[in-house]
């Protein structure tokens, strides 16, 4: 299966997790991409003014992962204006993840994948697996696996 994973990451974190998940599903025998999403101009907080040069052409994947950060309890907004430019994601296996610092999944990660999930699924894609990576919590090493593991093994 050909698999495009669709990361926005400011500070590395959340491209590490994409990493690793690019590993795991290499080992298993898909043909896996990663693709970054950056706006035009740099990073803003305002979703509704970010554009961007050049989007993923999703297309090319028969299965797509989303992976974003958490910014003020929500996705970040990079990656909200780029759910809202979503193409049909129709007969798309598509799993999230996203990253955050505050160390209660209520602080914004249930929110986060709420938003990723809901636009995903009103583009036509089936969102199987989910996760959240808590960078402050004690053993982000097993998080991390645990998330990987459980996202890989919906492909």
């Amino acid at each position: 299966m050909k698999i495009g994973i669709i990361v926005h990451s400011q500070t590395g974190n959340t491209f590490t997790v994409a990493q690793k998940l690019q590993d795991k599903l290499s080992t298993a025998g898909h043909s896996v991409n990663i693709e970054r999403i950056a706006p035009a101009g740099g990073e803003q907080r305002d979703a509704k003014n970010i554009r961007f040069d050049k989007l993923p052409d999703l297309s090319a994947y028969d299965a797509l992962v989303l992976g974003a950060p958490v910014q003020a309890f929500s996705v970040s907004p990079v990656m909200a204006a780029y759910l809202k430019q979503l193409p049909s994601l129709q007969g798309k296996k598509i799993a999230c993840f996203v990253t955050k610092g505050l160390p209660f999944y209520w602080t914004g990660g249930n929110r986060a994948i709420s938003q990723m999930k809901k636009a995903c699924e009103s583009r036509g894609g089936t969102v199987g697996a989910t996760g959240i990576v808590i960078w402050k919590k004690t053993g982000v090493e097993k998080n991390i696996e645990d998330v990987v593991e459980k996202l890989s093994g919906s492909f």
